[in-house]
Order: structure tokens, then sequence, then C-alpha cells
């Protein structure tokens, strides 16, 4: 598999945390519960596939490419644009965690900043993985190199067996089916 096809197939196990999310959020509107081990098992999600993993592949080998070969303009604009969401979306996460824990502690009115950062973030990586799906990593595959996409590839390929090696694919994709049976 090709490295932007991985990172689409990747995009699509992000987006089934977002949907399982989007239900945590309406499961404390409903019934005034936080579901903690399940919150905890999205942010570890986001942390270490979504950010660590992906992002990795994207900010560390595609956008750098992608910068280096095609210019400042897209380096400035698209790329600037993605690694701007990518930092938003950090924020979310940083916030959705101190409000488990002052809800943890007690701050009943803390679960409005749960939903709140949670559906920020759900609803800002749905608009950012359209555009990398449908404009920027086909950008990238129309005006890369063969020699730079060859490089992506194999960039790519090297970040996959180390993960391979740690397990981290089979780990995620383990968490998302538990976590699509917790709501």
């Amino acid at each position: 598999m090709d490295a932007i096809t991985l990172m689409i197939e990747e995009h699509k196990n992000i987006k089934k945390v977002l949907r399982v999310a989007r239900k945590l959020c309406i499961n404390i509107l409903n019934r005034g519960e936080v579901n903690y081990e399940a919150f905890n098992i999205v942010v570890d999600f986001v942390k270490n596939y979504a950010d660590k993993h992906h992002h990795n592949k994207e900010e560390d080998i595609l956008f750098k490419k992608m910068s280096e070969e095609l210019g400042e303009e897209i380096e400035r604009g698209s790329i600037y644009g993605m690694f701007a969401e990518h930092d938003m979306g950090r924020l979310y996460m940083k916030n959705l965690v101190e409000a488990l824990d002052r809800v943890n502690n007690g701050d009943d009115d803390s679960k409005v900043d749960i939903i709140a950062n949670t559906i920020s973030y759900t609803d800002l990586l749905h608009r950012h993985i359209d555009k990398e799906d449908n404009a920027i990593y086909e950008f990238g595959k129309r005006n890369l190199s063969m020699e730079a996409m060859l490089e992506v590839e194999e960039r790519c390929r090297e970040v996959e067996d180390i993960a391979k090696e740690k397990n981290i694919q089979k780990k995620y994709i383990k968490a998302i089916e538990e976590l699509e049976k917790m709501v």
C-alpha cells in the first residue's frame, strides 16, 4: 500500500474514534455520566495513534517534502494551515484531559468543557481530514516528483515497520473495537 493510501486508511480509523467521542458527549447530555474509561481510550488513541503515529508521517515526511520541493507558497499556505490545525487539535485534547480531571475531582460544571472540547476536536478533525484526503494529498501526488514520492514512500515504510515491531497498529485497531462496543 502506498503512503498516501495508508494515511487515508488511518483517517478512516480516526473517524471511527471521532464518532465514538461524539456519542460519549451525547451520553453526558442525556445521562449526565462521564465514561472515564472510554474517554481515556479516546485520549490515548488521539495522542499516540492520530498524533504521534499518523501525524508523524504527515508532518515529518509528506508535508516536509512538499514544502522542500514545491516551495514557500505551499509551505506558508496549505501546509501551514495543516500544522495550525494539528496544533489546535492538540490544544483541544489538552483542554479535554484537564476537564476530565476537574469533573473526576467533583467539578460537575466542567462537563460542559468535556463536551465543548470533544465536539470542537471532532468537528475540526472531520474538516481537516477532508482537506487532507481530497486536496493536500492529491496535490502532493500530482506535483511531487517521482523521486520525492519514492522518498516519502520509503520513509513512511520505515515508520510503519517500527510501529509494527511495537504493535502500534494492532493495539489501536483493538482500541477502536473496544470503544465501539462501549457506546
